[in-house]
């Protein structure tokens, strides 16, 4: 739907995608977080005029969602101007947030920009966006954390309406060129109108086809659509927040692994669902102690962009994912690459039913592929993480794979305390050994 003025905005109602994220978010699943740690002080007008550099480029980073509670509709309202502000905190809030984060004894080992991600994937700016009380609410915030020991921690937060993984990616790398800018570079193209929908960039004669007609929506769901094996729930009454737990594998035995899919023409995403599957079947926190064989969901996040039409960049901000849902039945004693080759061949099935609630893993199809460069260096980069909060509808754990610097560097989300740190550390410490194994052993079967 083309956009109209009003009151010297743009409007755009949002796409059935879309109005399903805004629908998602208010329970807690879709609030996208990217946290950079950095060794240089940012300059807070600095970086103020780089994110409204961002936004002038990227008219949906520029919106409010606003809520029409008499027909129950959202809509993206964008400003012609640009209007993000940074929230700093200083050093002494940072500790007191972060005191209260580490006297869970679970976060005791915990790191500070770790602890901060999840910090503010649990900052739901929306909760009341579908309520008359409060009917437009922005779509990106900013914010600054200073550590001791000369640190700090730039925050991103997104509604993730406006901003999928590609569009994450896409973020930090038009910051980074823009902060480590002088002012007189900092040129980007301005633009008025918010992009259509993904539903609106269906190519012709294919909406119906089972691709676009059922893959789209990812976030319906039937409970009694499908009888999948989970983990075992920890607490289902307490409420709920979004917890990760960081997947680190080193250069070399990444590269085995890498050099285990190319050989057989699966992507990595293969590898990590079937190290997901055999772990969690072997786990003591599976939801059936038995050991008959289950069967298990797993959602594959595909991005469409290239295939729309007419296509988009990498750098066309928005959401425009599909999820892929398919099953297997795990008996026991599956080897890694015999199980990644049957999930890369068989034939999914895209399905609004069912998808992300009912699904044990998520995955990326495609792995993001990250080297340092003098950009980063330059503004201070020394690590960063970035995902979306999973605590309403989700699966177990959501995998935001990145290859870093040639090793592999996983962020795993997950609800909690619907499952503990400790039992997903021990899912993850699985994994990776599984998946280190097979990488030794790629001349294998």
């Amino acid at each position: 739907m083309s956009t109209q003025p009003l009151n010297s905005s743009q409007v755009r109602v949002v796409g059935g995608t879309e109005h399903s994220w805004c629908k998602a978010v208010l329970g807690g699943t879709g609030i996208a977080v990217l946290a950079i740690l950095t060794t240089k002080n940012p300059d807070i007008s600095l970086l103020r005029n780089a994110l409204h550099k961002l936004q002038n480029s990227h008219p949906i980073i520029r919106s409010r969602l606003h809520y029409n509670p008499s027909g129950n509709a959202f809509s993206f309202v964008t400003s012609p101007s640009p209007f993000i502000q940074v929230k700093s905190f200083n050093q002494l809030t940072t500790s007191n947030i972060l005191e209260n984060l580490y006297n869970k004894q679970e976060n005791q080992n915990t790191s500070p920009l770790h602890l901060i991600l999840e910090h503010e994937l649990n900052q739901n700016a929306w909760t009341t966006s579908g309520n008359s009380s409060n009917t437009k609410t922005d779509v990106f915030f900013a914010s600054v954390y200073a550590l001791p020991g000369a640190k700090w921690v730039v925050v991103l937060r997104l509604h993730a309406s406006a901003c999928d993984r590609t569009t994450a990616v896409s973020l930090l790398r038009e910051l980074l060129t823009l902060t480590g800018m002088n002012e007189e570079e900092k040129e980007m193209t301005n633009k008025t109108e918010v992009s259509l929908a993904i539903e609106d960039l269906v190519p012709k004669g294919k909406a119906k086809k089972t691709f676009w007609a059922r893959g789209v929506d990812m976030l319906s769901y039937s409970v009694n659509s499908f009888r999948l094996t989970n983990l075992k729930f920890k607490d289902t009454k307490s409420p709920r927040s979004t917890q990760v737990v960081r997947l680190l594998i080193n250069p070399e035995d990444t590269k085995k692994i890498l050099s285990g899919c190319e050989a057989r023409g699966i992507k990595l995403c293969g590898a990590l669902s079937a190290a997901g599957l055999i772990a969690a079947h072997s786990s003591k926190w599976r939801s059936s102690s038995d050991h008959q064989k289950k069967k298990y969901g797993v959602v594959t996040l595909t991005d469409c962009r290239s295939i729309l039409e007419p296509p988009l960049s990498n750098h066309h901000f928005g959401f425009y994912h599909s999820a892929i849902l398919n099953t297997h039945v795990i008996k026991g004693g599956e080897k890694l690459w015999e199980l990644a080759k049957k999930i890369a061949m068989e034939n999914p099935g895209l399905t609004s039913s069912s998808s992300l609630r009912t699904s044990l893993i998520s995955v990326f199809e495609d792995t993001v592929i990250d080297e340092s460069n003098d950009q980063q260096k330059q503004v201070g980069l020394e690590d960063y993480m970035a995902c979306a909060s999973t605590h309403g509808i989700g699966p177990s754990i959501a995998i935001f794979d990145t290859i870093r610097d040639d090793g592999l560097d996983c962020i795993c989300v997950y609800p909690s305390p619907l499952h503990s740190r400790e039992q997903i550390l021990e899912l993850v410490d699985g994994m990776k050994a599984i998946l280190v194994d097979a990488g030794k052993n790629a001349d294998e079967n």
